[in-house]
């Protein structure tokens, strides 16, 4: 019997709060879309609920957070627990941007699988990505 390809990973990238950078998330993406994954990047501003819709809508394996503003500890953990609610608990989640090492335990805590902060390598998150996602 022919082997069926599993199909790509599928993330959604959002930039949640009223943080307005996101050259970051930009590059990001493209990383992810030449290491073969399909990605959606939901734009600048958006809410926790409607990025929540957004993993639901697109079937996503992961949603990646981009957040340069400070305002993690008040985004995440609704966040988090809004997709627990949704029964979207098996996303993997991810945080990149400006995260002071003392909070990463406690977004751990929460649910974040990884947090990236600046320096972190495009084909470190690709990697991390490929090596956590089960299909």
């Amino acid at each position: 019997m022919p082997q069926v390809a599993a199909r790509p990973i599928r993330v959604v990238l959002a930039k949640v709060g009223l943080d307005g950078h996101d050259r970051g998330v930009q590059v990001v993406a493209r990383a992810l879309r030449d290491a073969g994954m399909e990605v959606i990047y939901t734009g600048l501003w958006q809410s926790p609920d409607a990025v929540v819709r957004a993993v639901e809508d697109e079937d996503a394996d992961v949603l990646g957070i981009s957040i340069l503003s400070g305002a993690h500890m008040a985004l995440m953990p609704q966040l988090m627990e809004s997709l627990r609610q949704r029964g979207l608990g098996h996303v993997l989640v991810i945080l990149g941007g400006i995260i002071p090492e003392s909070d990463i335990p406690k977004l751990a805590e929460i649910g974040v699988a990884k947090v990236f902060t600046p320096g972190a390598s495009l084909p470190e998150i690709a990697d991390f990505l490929t090596h956590s996602v089960r299909h």
